[in-house]
């Protein structure tokens, strides 16, 4: 299995939390009456700022569109890691208790990502994938069936995941940056809101890399069979973006 290109930042403290992973699930991005208020607010399409500032960095069609399958499949692939979790802790915990406080702490970060896609979902009125459905039975029984394996099955579950959403999370970092490269070289800048959306994106990034090292220290690659069991998930993971793209 391919190495993933890791970039850290910070040292993951460890929580010391007594209570389960219970922090219920607000799928807030289904609720009609976030989407009706105000027209739709594009970043980075005004022309320029006053004050004699660098004019904004206008996204043509298909970078918006880019913006718009990103946060699409973000919201789908937090939405789903939030669900493996929910379903992981119970057997985890009841077998490992000295796993409690790291499965809160991974469940309570991933649901933490999840709220911040639902309110850039809601906020520009962006689509979400048609397959929610479908991917909340898949991750609920992904979560449990790893479980059930033990607990090196689990984080190689957590592995796999999480390596590919760290791919994923950088590819759109770096088409992000290429657009500020293009910006500068012609005198201009990125739209605040944007920024601060690649940011974000880092942010969680950094985030989800640190609990593929939790797996990894937690003896992820003892699980058996290794190779076939996070070759799968590692392909199902790829399978669902491509189509939470689209879809």
């Amino acid at each position: 299995m391919s190495s993933l290109p890791i970039l850290r930042r910070c040292a993951l403290s460890h929580s010391r939390f007594s209570a389960p992973a219970t922090t219920p699930i607000f799928l807030d991005f289904l609720v009609p009456s976030t989407f009706k208020h105000g027209q739709r607010r594009q970043a980075s399409t005004t022309a320029g700022t006053p004050g004699g500032s660098k004019p904004l960095y206008v996204l043509s069609k298909e970078q918006r569109e880019f913006m718009d399958s990103a946060l699409r499949v973000n919201q789908a692939g937090e939405l789903a890691a939030t669900l493996i979790y929910k379903a992981q802790s119970p057997q985890i915990v009841r077998s490992y208790p000295h796993l409690r406080p790291l499965m809160k702490h991974m469940y309570d970060q991933e649901a933490g990502h999840l709220k911040t896609f639902n309110h850039l979902i809601a906020k520009h009125q962006i689509r979400p994938t048609a397959m929610y459905p479908a991917w909340e039975v898949a991750a609920t029984f992904l979560g449990w069936s790893t479980a059930a394996l033990g607990r090196e099955a689990a984080m190689a579950c957590t592995e796999a995941v999480e390596t590919e959403i760290g791919t994923h999370y950088n590819e759109q970092v770096r088409e992000i940056l290429s657009w500020e490269a293009d910006a500068e070289r012609r005198g201009e800048e990125l739209d605040e809101e944007l920024k601060e959306m690649l940011a974000t994106f880092r942010r969680i990034r950094d985030e989800e890399l640190e609990h593929l090292d939790h797996a990894v220290a937690n003896d992820s690659k003892e699980a058996k069979p290794y190779d076939p069991l996070v070759d799968v998930i590692r392909f199902g993971c790829r399978t669902a973006i491509k189509i939470s793209e689209k879809i």
